[in-house]
């Protein structure tokens, strides 16, 4: 039986299942037909060795637990590159806002950072990308609100940031779904 419905959004702590419920979507979407394609939009960008081995060993997984899962690297434009891979046909997994999050508000060159205003046009964006999408979309993100509050003014302001994109988000998806320990929750099912 295929679970995948018009939008998706999947949050969860750190080694939560996120990624893997994701891409256990993908993979039913991809058995159910062969007219099915599915495309992996990445965020996450190899700053450093330790980020680098983690890409090399998510893409590694990801090749055997979904073999025939295309991907796209983004780190900055994900609603154009929604828009652009979105069809009919094709299932699409964004993994994650949480890394998008961090790259249009803490990039290695602080100077790029973006004002909250254009990190809210940003989010805007993304949800209207995620209605007007003609094909399924999976997204992936952290629930990072839910422990103490943070030392810092901007990890404080990344904290805000992220729970009001989580929000804009989940109001944009017809699912959205909570990961604890490996096991799902459905928090909002429109279906």
């Amino acid at each position: 039986m295929v679970d995948v419905v018009r939008s998706t959004f999947i949050l969860g702590g750190q080694r939560s299942g996120k990624s893997r419920r994701a891409e256990m979507l993908a993979r039913q979407w991809l058995d159910a037909s062969p007219a099915h394609r599915a495309v992996m939009i990445a965020t996450g960008q190899a700053w450093d060795e330790e980020m680098r081995e983690r890409i090399a060993r998510h893409q590694a997984d990801r090749a055997q637990r979904v073999p025939g899962m295309a991907t796209v690297e983004e780190p900055l434009a994900l609603a154009g590159a929604l828009r652009r891979n979105s069809s009919a046909h094709t299932l699409i997994v964004v993994d994650c806002l949480t890394l998008w999050l961090t790259n249009l508000m803490m990039p290695a060159d602080p100077a790029q950072a973006l004002p909250e205003a254009a990190v809210m046009a940003a989010g805007e964006d993304l949800c209207a990308a995620i209605a007007a999408a003609p094909g399924s979309v999976v997204l992936v993100g952290n629930e990072i609100g839910l422990g103490v509050i943070p030392m810092g003014r901007e990890v404080r302001a990344f904290v805000d940031a992220l729970g009001r994109l989580n929000q804009q988000v989940a109001a944009a998806c017809w699912r959205v779904t909570l990961m604890a320990a490996g096991l799902p929750l459905t928090l909002k099912d429109r279906t």
